[in-house]
């Protein structure tokens, strides 16, 4: 018999893409997808289970299939479509990752859990590290949105490992997830005709390709290859760092420098026009950015991605089409007004 797996959160583009792949994995007898509502994209051969991971009834999916590797992606900072508020996603997150937790502690069948996670726990603050690793505690703990929610689903899954010793536990911590057809509440950002940014910081950001989610999810959920180890908490980045300037050229679009006391101003008013998770710390990482090591990543897990950060984002871009401005326009525009602010009064009168 083959490995039975079972995947959360199919209902999103990315939980949908990963079960296609994950079926065509040798020694994948059985894919069983899970979520709230039915999906929209086609799961290929997968089997699909409308059931509520805050509800008890998840621990008998986990019973009557037998599944041994349970791959939980469903924790996220954005609704489904029009479908959800942020207490719901807030529910989703930790309530559901307990209630699958405890089904999991309790299924003799289960022999691997992987949780997708992200590198916000890290938070953002202004004496932060200039690069975090999987063990450097925050300098301060995120206090709110998507964020926190993460915290908390970590310490869930630490508790169930001390439970389960015999389950092998991988913990993902993606940076902000980008691509064709990413969600996320960057994302939403960035969509955005004119980003406002905070006056006088130009934040380091680090981004991952929705296609290397998938590949890494793919391994962490399959045996390890000799001189790897599929267990344990990674940061998953692509290599190198953007600034947010250079992803504002990238888009073509114009950046509104906002003074730091009008930030919690300016975040409750996206708040308003419907971005439900831009929270003060989403604030916080367009204020001091944060950049993870990923040579665990490398070297533990073996996984090397396709895409660089700024490749990431270059893909990403093109998905967008034209900004406001064209991006060769905009960057000599910025070019030439840097270069007039560091000129002396008398080199402008030249």
């Amino acid at each position: 018999m083959g490995k039975v797996v079972l995947v959360t959160g199919v209902a999103r583009q990315l939980g949908g893409r990963f079960v296609r792949r994950i079926q065509r994995e040798p020694g994948v007898d059985r894919v069983i997808g899970v979520d709230a509502v039915r999906p929209e994209h086609h799961l290929g051969s997968a089997d699909f289970v409308r059931a509520d991971i805050r509800q008890p009834t998840i621990a008998k999916v986990l019973a009557e299939h037998a599944v041994d590797t349970v791959v939980h992606m469903d924790v996220t900072g954005t609704p489904l479509g029009t479908r959800g508020s942020r207490s719901t996603i807030k529910e989703t997150n930790v309530i559901g990752t307990m209630q699958l937790l405890g089904a999991c502690q309790k299924a003799p069948s289960v022999q691997r859990l992987v949780v997708k996670s992200s590198t916000s726990v890290y938070g953002s603050a202004p004496r932060d590290p200039a690069v975090f690793t999987e063990s450097t505690p925050p300098k301060s703990l995120p206090s709110g949105g998507f964020a926190k929610d993460a915290v908390e689903v970590e310490g869930y899954v630490r508790g169930f490992a001390r439970r389960r010793p015999d389950v092998a536990v991988c913990v993902l911590r993606f940076a902000n997830i980008l691509g064709p057809r990413a969600e996320s509440p960057l994302i939403d950002y960035f969509s955005l005709p004119v980003l406002p940014t905070v006056f006088g910081y130009d934040p380091r950001l680090q981004f991952v390709h929705e296609d290397d989610v998938v590949e890494v999810l793919r391994i962490a959920s399959s045996e390890p290859r000799r001189g790897t180890l599929n267990s344990g908490t990674f940061n998953i980045a692509g290599d190198g760092v953007l600034l947010l300037s250079q992803t504002a050229r990238r888009l073509g679009r114009p950046t509104a420098p906002v003074l730091l006391p009008a930030v919690t101003w300016v975040g409750s008013a996206l708040r308003s026009i419907g971005m439900t998770d831009f929270s003060p710390e989403q604030i916080r990482l367009l204020t001091h950015g944060r950049v993870v090591q990923t040579t665990q990543m490398r070297e533990t897990l073996g996984f090397r991605p396709e895409y660089t950060t700024a490749e990431t984002f270059a893909d990403f871009a093109r998905s967008r089409g034209p900004g406001l401005l064209p991006p060769e326009t905009l960057a000599r525009t910025v070019d030439r007004l840097a270069d007039l602010a560091s000129a002396g009064p008398s080199e402008e009168r030249t």
